[in-house]
């Protein structure tokens, strides 16, 4: 948790794939706790075609019972089909001429969000931006993808910054 936190979380994302594992893996961790998902992203990765949505997206009934089986990931059924409803999603965006990364980021007009934190307790589940990030998610088809997810996306993505203002990645280069 601490190496997610000192190199990854928070810091900007823009890769269409990147971005895509972050909706499979917010989602898979619904209801779960964030290091049990990261201690499974290995397995997400293998599982999942490496994010690849094209693969992702011709999964067919054999292979979500297949993913079932595994044991290196969350076995939920809702879960894995929608994964493979998400990789539906995000082909029918992009076919629509919008890239993941443009369309994420237009919730926060291209730029992070930046909080002045001083306790963890002051960072929020949801806000406005991510009630409507959320409701475009659900509109284009994505699946477990609520305003909380969406928040917890946002912030893992670099969408804001919710490091304390104590914290060293707080001032880190964007």
């Amino acid at each position: 948790m601490i190496a997610y936190h000192d190199t990854e979380w928070g810091v900007p994302l823009h890769d269409d794939v990147r971005l895509f594992e972050f909706v499979t893996l917010e989602g898979a961790q619904a209801g779960l706790s964030w290091k049990t998902i990261l201690n499974r992203r290995d397995g997400y990765r293998e599982a999942f075609a490496g994010f690849d949505p094209e693969k992702i997206a011709r999964f067919n009934t054999r292979k979500i019972e297949s993913l079932l089986r595994n044991e290196r990931i969350i076995r939920n059924r809702a879960k894995v089909e929608g994964t493979v409803q998400n990789a539906r999603a995000y082909l029918a965006l992009r076919e629509s001429g919008q890239t993941l990364d443009q369309f994420v980021w237009s919730f926060v007009d291209g730029k992070p969000i930046v909080h002045k934190l001083k306790t963890s307790s002051q960072i929020p589940a949801s806000t406005k931006e991510s009630d409507a990030f959320a409701k475009a998610m659900k509109k284009a088809g994505f699946t477990f993808f609520g305003t909380t997810i969406a928040y917890a996306f946002m912030q893992a993505t670099g969408m804001v910054n919710d490091h304390l203002v104590t914290c060293f990645r707080y001032k880190a280069k964007r």
